[in-house]
């Protein structure tokens, strides 16, 4: 696909700065359920963190629930499918995670070890990634212009993040670029394909092109396809499509529209949901997300899950972001998501929080660099 070619439309201010909250809210909630990210049993979190998480944390050195150490280092999955393939190469240590495999091998150890208060996850930072791409073509999407810059975040020695774990989709990736496919066909199918995981750089690349005033249908097909470079699945790629047609309508809607009427959509749309009766309903947040829903990663729970914390929370991102990081589960990438769009919601963001992220100084330029080609653009077409 070609590069997304930007439109010449004036760009409401408001819109702009619904972005921009977007975008920082995306890395406060990942960095904030980062210390009790993959705690299924919310007790664990009580006593890692009497009375709940409330603020930015270190990771804990023990992980009551860490499978890091099952976890495959040469693919995709669990290391049990690694048997009868004793000659595949080593992905973790070697081509990514240079200088961390030992640790992959510790019961109990914590999939973000070593990270401080304020730190963000791989995930997150591969939204960096997407977010210095479009920079860098000047507003433009280029899929292989982000192909060759994720490859070369990941490859890096030393690396360029501070995380110890990489997800399926990461090693399955790379696995197959070892194996010689070409970088546009190596996402790699796995059971866990369908995560929401893969949904962290979808919202930047949605409200970028949405902005510069291309078609919802063709912000779509192009969102599917950046998602099907790692994460290749038709159930994915429907939750996708509403996940964009969401942020299109919350980031579009006029200063005084509420924006109950696209939360409730998209859980209809979706999911057959009524979203405004399971709220109203539910006794607690984890009746729902870790009852009704799993916490895990799987779309097919961790969506409806972040659409009921969306539209409850719609108002405040502070106890949206906190009710999520308490739930536990696969909490981190659940937070990035849910952090934008409560925040297009919301018009806010938690700038205090924002502040003290490690990377902050580094994230705000790069949103503001992101914003001026805005600026570069209106420019351009009033020549």
């Amino acid at each position: 696909m070609e590069p997304t070619q930007p439109g010449l439309c004036p760009v409401p201010s408001l819109s702009l700065q619904r972005a921009s909250a977007a975008l920082a809210s995306l890395f406060v909630g990942d960095s904030l359920a980062m210390p009790v990210h993959w705690f299924y049993d919310t007790a664990d979190i009580e006593r890692a963190f009497p009375g709940g998480v409330k603020k930015l944390e270190a990771a804990p050195e023990f992980h009551p629930s860490s499978i890091m150490s099952l976890h495959s280092t040469r693919r995709g999955g669990r290391s049990g499918q690694d048997r009868g393939l004793p000659d595949s190469p080593e992905i973790i240590g070697t081509v990514i995670l240079k200088g961390r495999q030992h640790l992959w091998g510790q019961a109990n150890r914590h999939y973000h070890h070593g990270m401080q208060a304020g730190d963000n996850t791989l995930n997150a930072h591969c939204a960096r990634v997407l977010l210095r791409s479009i920079i860098a073509n000047n507003g433009c999407y280029s899929r292989d212009h982000f192909l060759q810059s994720y490859i070369e975040f990941m490859t890096a020695d030393p690396p360029r993040h501070r995380d110890t774990y990489a997800e399926s989709y990461h090693r399955g990736f790379f696995a197959n670029l070892v194996a010689g496919k070409p970088p546009h066909q190596c996402g790699a199918r796995t059971h866990d394909t369908p995560s929401m995981g893969g949904l962290v750089t979808i919202g930047p690349l949605a409200i970028n092109d949405l902005l510069r005033g291309i078609a919802l249908t063709t912000v779509q097909a192009t969102c599917r396809e950046h998602l099907f470079l790692t994460h290749p699945d038709e159930a994915l790629g429907r939750i996708c499509d509403g996940y964009v047609a969401l942020i299109a309508g919350l980031l579009l809607r006029k200063a005084d529209e509420p924006p109950d009427r696209h939360l409730l959509a998209a859980a209809q749309t979706t999911m057959g949901i009524d979203l405004a009766r399971l709220v109203d309903r539910a006794r607690s947040d984890r009746e729902i997300v870790g009852g009704r829903y799993s916490t895990a990663c799987y779309i097919s729970d961790s969506w409806p899950s972040l659409l009921y914390l969306a539209f409850k929370y719609r108002k405040d991102p502070t106890a949206a972001l906190l009710a999520n990081t308490n739930l536990g589960g696969e909490n981190a990438h659940r937070g990035a998501v849910l952090g934008g769009i409560v925040s297009l919601a919301s018009d806010r963001t938690v700038d205090a929080w924002f502040r003290q992220l490690v990377d902050y100084q580094d994230i705000q330029e790069e949103i503001a660099a992101w914003l001026a080609t805005f600026v570069q653009e209106k420019a351009m077409g009033t020549e």
